[in-house]
């Protein structure tokens, strides 16, 4: 038997370690059957795990949840949340009592069925999709990398731990989460599997044959395959974890289930309650003998103790912490306070003044990448990224150096061909703290990373995605490339931001919003081809932050109103032009947001608006577009997929041109005129 492992327990333990992992078994089981809804089988079967871990490794303060330095505890198999649950109940975490044990998966209670951030004191990240929780924890262990070359050992220096089931490691997000972190070899991340064999349809040997070791080591990981039911042998590999300068990956060999005589290691014990019979006849296996709900004083104040444990590390942090000053501390939980908000509206205003005198016409992911020149010098905690489509997306700056395995100084993260682990881990990012990512793919590859997206919606985390090659307007490339019903499909997603500007006055103020938006993510749609620029003129403030604005104005009452987004606005304002020129009053109204725009004044949308029939003009499909045109307004746009030609000839081609706004905007004049009369 190890010494050091001896030696750890004969001076912590009043109890057996036996016991502290079965409070963990009989409150799973417990909450999971009151709720009549659940999963009692990975609590049961990574209990021992569990308590390994925290009882020995985890660096965390219960009384100061979101400590900027605390060891990150991600529970990727969300579906066990009893295990997170018993675990901040019996470490102390505030607000998470015995009866919001008892209130598993009740409305308002704490305990939700699924582990989510900011609800629950004590949770790092929100869980259930499988697979996503991994891709999380790469971001947070690559932001810990990067801090710890900004700050120091004494100010950042902590472990990533993840538990991981069967169903995460078959997600396709796994795949390239692991190939990531191995490839920057982020040596204080470390994976515990959950390798009890089983999943919902029954063995895993129906779907699966793959061995995790090998693949992980392919990927460059250190792996070790232990007893998970072994306290000394979790102990000891975890400990060689902790000290190898790869990420690792602990396949822990479990019991799905583990205490329940007549249920354990089957499918049975994965999603529902074990039964009244089932669980009476394990509190007698576990040697348990108290009523539901009953940890005894010994067993939970030894779990206090761990609760306890890092104190000291705690203090020691805060001493350390006093040399910076207080907005610096601040900056390691949220990096954008009040006064980078203020360097950042300067900046774009200088950066909007720039383009207005040079008056030329760019494509938006042009405009973009400019205006990052502009802001990453004076955002530092901005780090940017691409999935190997740097030059396409314009998302690196003059500014940026690659982030490296032997350089986490840099600013800029090459993700590869990964784009659903690029979403994924740049969550992790941002709830690491400390730090803003952003990230650019191709608008039709939103698709890869939509999990992700909706899960930075749901979690309120500023995350930043470039999403260029926004239309048909990319040409050659054809349908496969073409977005159509993306802006419609993420829209549809809510607490998510989707910008797609006018021209790169538009650009630079969509910049702005996404950066100074602490609780909600962003789109920023961007073209392939030139846009003029269609803002000339100095305006106060940031236009784009109402969502939708009169562009263009007519000088007598109102016949229609031309709404459109992008690279079409200019063709909006061109047919106004023309039907001025014939005699109608037309305005323009650019449309940037819809999300910001839906948010304001009633009396607002309406001025902006008006009463006029209304033409909308977008490449791409009409869903959701009802929603402000009405039902008697006229769409041009797309109707089904593209096709590969130059741009000019697919907007020809689909009829996304300056003669069919005149010709739906006269027809939609006439007919009022008619019902006039």
């Amino acid at each position: 038997m190890s010494e050091a492992f001896v030696m750890l327990n004969e001076q912590t333990a009043a109890v057996g370690e036996q016991q502290m992992a079965n409070a963990i078994r009989v409150l799973s089981m417990d909450a999971v059957q009151k709720a009549n809804s659940g999963h009692p089988g990975l609590p049961m079967g990574m209990a021992d795990v569990a308590t390994v871990l925290f009882k020995n490794f985890l660096k965390f303060n219960p009384e100061h949840p979101n400590w900027p330095d605390r060891d990150r505890f991600v529970l990727s198999a969300g579906h066990g949340s009893m295990l997170l649950y018993s675990l901040l109940y019996l470490t102390g975490y505030p607000g998470t009592d015995i009866d919001q044990i008892k209130n598993f998966r009740q409305f308002g209670s704490l305990t939700a069925g699924h582990p989510e951030v900011d609800h629950t004191p004590g949770v790092e990240t929100t869980t259930g999709p499988l697979g996503q929780g991994i891709a999380n924890a790469v971001g947070m262990a690559l932001a810990e990398r990067m801090q710890n070359a900004r700050l120091g050992d004494r100010l950042c220096s902590h472990y990533t731990y993840v538990i991981a089931g069967d169903g995460c490691l078959m997600e396709g997000i796994s795949h390239e989460a692991i190939s990531l972190a191995g490839h920057l070899k982020l040596g204080k991340l470390i994976v515990l599997f959950d390798d009890n064999e089983i999943s919902i349809d029954g063995a895993t040997s129906l779907s699966v044959s793959d061995d995790q070791l090998k693949r992980f080591e392919a990927s460059g990981w250190d792996t070790i395959r232990i007893d998970g039911h072994d306290p000394e042998a979790i102990f000891l590999a975890i400990e060689a974890a902790r000290n190898s300068d790869l990420p690792s990956l602990i396949a822990c060999k479990t019991i799905i289930g583990y205490g329940a005589p007549g249920k354990q290691g089957t499918a049975a014990t994965h999603g529902a309650p074990l039964g009244e019979d089932e669980i009476a006849q394990t509190r007698q296996a576990l040697g348990w003998p108290y009523a539901p709900f009953d940890v005894p004083a010994d067993i939970l104040n030894e779990w206090r103790a761990a609760g306890g444990r890092s104190r000291p590390a705690y203090d020691s942090w805060q001493h350390e912490a006093q040399n910076l000053n207080d907005a610096e501390r601040a900056r390691l939980i949220d990096p954008i306070d009040k006064q980078i908000c203020h360097q950042i509206e300067k900046a774009v205003g200088q950066i909007k003044a720039e383009f207005q005198q040079e008056h030329t016409s760019v494509a938006t992911r042009v405009s973009s990448q400019q205006a990052l020149e502009k802001l990453v010098p004076v955002v530092p905690s901005l780090v940017g990224g691409s999935a190997d489509l740097t030059g396409s997306n314009g998302t690196r700056t003059a500014h940026h150096s690659p982030v490296r395995h032997d350089d986490f100084s840099g600013t800029y993260l090459h993700y590869g061909v990964r784009e659903h682990a690029m979403a994924a881990a740049m969550n992790g990012i941002a709830l690491h703290g400390g730090i803003v990512p952003y990230s650019g793919t191709f608008l039709v590859f939103a698709d890869y990373c939509r999990p992700a997206i909706r899960l930075s919606a749901l979690m309120k985390q500023r995350v930043i995605y470039v999403m260029t090659h926004d239309s048909i307007g990319l040409g050659e490339d054809g349908p496969t490339h073409q977005p159509v019903e993306h802006l419609s499909s993420l829209r549809s997603i809510p607490n998510l931001n989707v910008f797609r500007p006018a021209d790169a006055v538009e650009c630079a103020e969509c910049w702005q919003i996404a950066l100074t938006s602490p609780s909600t993510p962003s789109i920023l749609s961007l073209t392939r081809q030139n846009v003029p620029l269609l803002r000339t003129k100095s305006t106060a403030g940031n236009l784009t932050a109402n969502g939708a604005y009169i562009l263009r104005n007519c000088q007598g009452p109102r016949q229609a109103t031309i709404i459109a987004t992008g690279s079409e606005v200019s063709l909006a304002c061109t047919a106004a032009e023309h039907l001025e020129n014939h005699g109608y009053q037309i305005t323009v109204v650019s449309m940037p947001c819809w999300e910001l725009f839906a948010q304001q004044p009633r009396k607002y949308r309406e001025e902006v608006l008006g009463t006029a029939p209304r033409i909308a003009v977008e490449a791409g499909c009409d869903q959701g577009w009802h929603k402000w045109i009405k039902d008697e307004g006229t769409f041009i746009g797309m109707t089904g997929f593209g096709a590969s030609a130059p741009a000019d000839q697919l907007y020809e081609h689909f009829g996304i041109t300056v003669e069919a706004i005149v010709a739906a905007a006269t027809s939609c004049i006439e007919n009022a005129d008619q019902k006039e009369a």
